[in-house]
């Protein structure tokens, strides 16, 4: 049999290194379909011919979760430290930086707000509450306004939790309802982001690049510059089965014919989908799925096909699902030293540092340096991002959607009350992403399809955009997880996938969240 991956994202790169791993398949026969030059999807990281670095975001760890994830870590090689894994070189690396937040939220006056409180009114419990304990049934398509007062949003916690998983008010109560489940055990320490774990470098050098690696030494078959663009699917007694991949490389088609016993796994949907860079001087073009690939494919074959999944929940609504992020490549240290003084944190043990008061909600995050394999000593690189990218800011008066780097290092500087002149010779690189949360928009339960439909024969869906009972989108986790089913219930894999740990099972963490809320 052959396995074809079409996206090679790490939902599909943890696919193959299971099916490798765990389903005893020979890498030689399995191929990864990916329209991009490089691999790693979302997890993203480079170097520009400006000699800028850029990344579209930085993905959180845990070590209290992400079960599947460490599963798969434990078992690649880490490419620097001979005779340890990945997860062995990640969980040292943060042992020797841990996590502790000294400037969570700043307000416009430049002052470290105290969040040990989270400030939650006798409403807000109550509500909260309520929304925690409702059904999904119950729950169903409503938004997060239709749960919570206006008051509740501007609580700490909703600053804090907000700018920590990327939500908004208007986005899926089922999801937050997840989240706070989820992350339970994370609520105590909220304010600190204790619970935080952070990969060596970049999660594209520090994940994607020896995952890869070891992928090509088991054989694996990388075909870049390929667009999976249709397919052929048969009906048998109810149920469908691939016949043939329709391919698109470079303008010129062919086609691959399956096998009986061959398998197909899907990235279906793409949450950085028709992403757009900018520069210094010029903000980042405005595109759409029209000016990209990365949603017609599900769309083609869930027409009339429910149990495929209803991928218009998640991609018509751009002002609901966009927000913008920047990356700053700095040649002097005056910013760093200035934000450690500041902020009671050296580069790489902070976090989130979130402007509550900005109009454009912005948050930045200082790395622990070097952020990319082979970046020079004489140069820190951080990254920031805001919610509200369509808003007025608050020293550069216009809209972040139509700003260049400079705008917003000057309306950086300005909640910092930092000279501009700290900037000189940084380099900023804006970021545009129509749809970076639009998992996260409200849908119904079908809208999303299971990793393998019951109505599948050798179809499966490893995504951001799939159904898995408890797990929560937005994580690097969830595409793990997801490809982790999909292998095992195809391959008839006789070994469990990590459970999700329920932390919100634990009569301490439920004592630790019910004296924060009150505090």
């Amino acid at each position: 049999m052959k396995a074809y991956f079409i996206g090679g994202g790490i939902g599909s790169l943890a696919g193959a290194a299971f099916m490798i791993r765990d389903a005893q398949v020979p890498g030689r026969d399995i191929v990864i379909y990916e329209a991009q030059p490089l691999v790693g999807g979302s997890l993203d990281g480079a170097l520009l011919a400006s000699g800028a670095y850029s990344l579209r975001g930085g993905r959180m760890l845990t070590t209290d979760h992400y079960e599947c994830t460490w599963d798969l870590l434990s078992s690649i090689p880490s490419l620097e430290h001979p005779g340890l894994s990945v997860r062995d070189e990640t969980i040292a690396f943060n042992l020797e930086n841990p996590a502790h937040s000294q400037a969570r939220l700043v307000d416009r006056n430049r002052f470290k707000i105290d969040v040990t409180h989270m400030g939650f009114s006798a409403r807000d419990r109550l509500e909260l509450l309520r929304l925690t304990e409702a059904s999904e049934e119950t729950l169903g398509n409503s938004r997060i306004t239709d749960w919570l007062s206006p008051k509740f949003f501007e609580s700490n916690f909703w600053y804090m939790w907000q700018t920590t998983f990327a939500f908004q008010p208007w986005h899926s109560a089922v999801e937050l309802k997840r989240y706070l489940h989820r992350f339970m055990n994370e609520f105590p320490r909220i304010e600190t982001l204790a619970g935080v774990k952070r990969t060596v470098y970049n999660q594209y050098d520090a994940i994607v690049r020896p995952l890869a690696d070891w992928l090509k030494q088991q054989g694996v078959q990388f075909v870049r510059g390929t667009a999976v663009t249709d397919m052929m699917l048969e009906e048998e007694g109810g149920r469908v089965r691939v016949r043939q991949l329709m391919l698109d490389r470079d303008g010129r088609t062919a086609n691959v014919r399956l096998e009986d016993g061959d398998l197909v796994f899907f990235q279906n949907g793409s949450m950085t989908d028709a992403s757009s860079l900018g520069t210094m001087t010029e903000p980042p073009p405005h595109l759409t799925k029209k000016d990209s690939r990365g949603w017609a494919l599900w769309e083609t074959i869930a027409q009339g096909r429910p149990e495929f999944g209803n991928p218009s929940a998640f991609n018509t609504s751009i002002p609901e699902s966009y927000w913008l992020s920047f990356t700053v490549t700095c040649r002097d240290p005056r910013f760093f030293d200035k934000m450690a003084a500041f902020s009671g944190n050296r580069a790489g043990t902070g976090g989130l540092v979130t402007f509550r008061d900005s109009n454009w909600l912005m948050s930045v995050v200082l790395y622990h340096q070097p952020h990319f394999a082979g970046q020079p000593k004489d140069v820190q690189v951080f990254w920031g991002y805001a919610l509200h990218p369509d808003r007025v800011g608050d020293f550069v008066a216009k809209p972040m959607s139509e700003c260049g780097g400079a705008d917003i290092l000057n309306e950086l500087c300005g909640h910092l009350n930092f000279d501009r002149d700290m900037f000189e010779t940084a380099t900023c690189i804006p970021c545009r992403m129509p749809y970076i949360t639009s998992m996260f928009l409200p849908r119904s339960l079908a809208d999303r399809p299971l990793p393998v439909p019951k109505n599948s024969i050798n179809l499966a869906f490893v995504s951001q955009f799939v159904e898995i009972p408890d797990d929560v989108v937005f994580t690097v986790e969830y595409s793990v997880r997801a490809a982790q089913m999909a292998v095992y219930q195809l391959m008839k894999v006789d070994r469990p996938v990590p459970p999700v740990t329920r932390h919100d099972r634990s009569l301490a963490v439920i004592f630790a969240t019910l004296e924060k809320a009150f505090a």
